[in-house]
């Protein structure tokens, strides 16, 4: 059971279990009259080879509140897109799938490219930018969630709980985060959050001094959780990375445009676990290597954006605070580990300690190099500004494979 602590940033909202998932459900089923429920699922072709999607649905079936789900596909062929198409036919709730690498919407990004507008990373970030302005061009759900397709602990509870804040009028949010344990077993895992995440953000105060904005980051309790919720009135205005700094992104684009009472963060689930990438600490743009870089890079981006001023100096100091910060982590980790009987190489730990230390170093370099890059994609509102009834051609090009 979760206590009652609250930051005073974000407002937390705990699983006290004192309402039943059932309960959650039959208001869910009435706030759905009035504030439609929308899911998106960024998946890739891959997943649904895995036991985590497929219990995805099965668990996705027993709800009734959700009017519908946008699947936006990723790495499929014509042949395994069909293929697809069948797997997600055993979803009993309304779904369309964008196929992001249909020929019709290749060629509406092309159009994107011309004019300087398109996403020029694939991945996740590009996936989701696409489902939401699918979203837009819909415009059918009022209260929208999106998660992850590779959880192999999934239970219905997670959406019910993730699009619960948002769908409830009387709670007045707009935008919601998901948090979670991450131990499984005998394991404890969110490495990228614990060793890199939480002990850069206390860093880069020690360098920068106070800042609302590290703080407001440092409140999440679990920052680079794929699991959030939104109102609709959001899609049109959110600037979001197309790499792996994708979730602080959007905290960040939470943090300039909405007031902290307007946000918050819930409990969704006693056991999480998905799949885990490998850290590849010989190959700096694949796994965990290349997503400690580009979390760096956006958190650095969106300090200079407030004014901040950083040089190979300043990096080199964070680098060396940051490493120091981290091993004391470290020793907490394997203190907390112990008291709980949790499996925990310590030796594992330092090594992803000392990848990302040089990792936020290649990625203050590169901001260097590179400071006036543009990673952020553009604005639903300034696609349709550039290029007027690109989201009618959206619509259409996904629906003609929805038939």
């Amino acid at each position: 059971m979760a206590d009652f602590h609250q930051n005073g940033i974000i407002t937390t909202l705990h699983n006290f279990r004192n309402k039943s998932k059932k309960e959650i459900e039959k208001e869910l089923k009435f706030f759905s009259k009035k504030r439609p429920i929308q899911l998106i699922l960024p998946s890739l072709y891959s997943e649904i080879k895995r036991p985590a999607l497929t219990r995805i649905i099965s668990e996705l079936n027993k709800t009734n509140y959700i009017s519908e789900i946008i699947i936006g596909l990723d790495q499929a062929n014509e042949k395994e897109f069909l293929e697809a198409k069948h797997f997600f036919s055993s979803l009993s709730i309304k779904h369309k799938i964008l196929w992001n690498d249909a020929p019709n919407l290749i060629k509406l990004d092309r159009e994107l490219e011309a004019i300087g507008l398109s996403p020029k990373n694939f991945g996740k970030g590009r996936n989701v930018w696409y489902c939401m302005g699918y979203s837009i061009a819909n415009d059918n759900a009022e209260a929208i969630a999106i998660h992850d397709c590779d959880i192999k602990t999934y239970t219905n509870e997670i959406v019910a709980k993730l699009i619960y804040p948002i769908a409830n009028p009387k709670l007045n949010f707009e935008f919601c985060k998901g948090f979670y344990p991450r131990v499984s077993g005998d394991k404890i895992n969110g490495r990228v959050s614990r060793l890199l995440v939480t002990p850069l953000l206390k860093s880069l105060k020690k360098i920068i001094g106070p800042s609302d904005y590290l703080d407001f980051i440092d409140a999440f309790r679990y920052p680079l959780a794929g699991e959030c919720s939104f109102r609709k009135r959001i899609l049109r205005e959110l600037r979001i990375p197309s790499d792996w700094g994708l979730e602080i992104g959007v905290l960040s684009e939470m943090y300039r445009n909405y007031r902290n009472s307007t946000l918050c963060q819930v409990d969704i689930a006693d056991k999480y676990d998905h799949k885990h990438q490998e850290y590849s600490f010989d190959d700096r743009e694949k796994g965990l290597s290349k997503m400690s870089i580009d979390i760096s890079k956006t958190l650095i981006r969106k300090l200079a954006t407030q004014g901040n001023t950083f040089s190979i100096e300043t990096f080199r100091s964070l680098k060396a605070t940051y490493f120091r910060t981290a091993l004391d982590f470290v020793e907490i980790y394997k203190k907390d580990c112990d008291m709980n009987s949790i499996e925990f190489d310590i030796d594992k730990e330092e090594r992803a300690v000392e990848l990302f230390a040089e990792n936020i170093m290649k990625a203050g370099e590169t901001f260097l190099d590179k400071p006036l890059q543009t990673p952020l994609l553009p604005t639903w509102n300034r696609i349709e500004s550039a290029s007027p009834g690109f989201l009618k051609k959206l619509k259409k090009a996904a629906d003609s494979h929805n038939i």
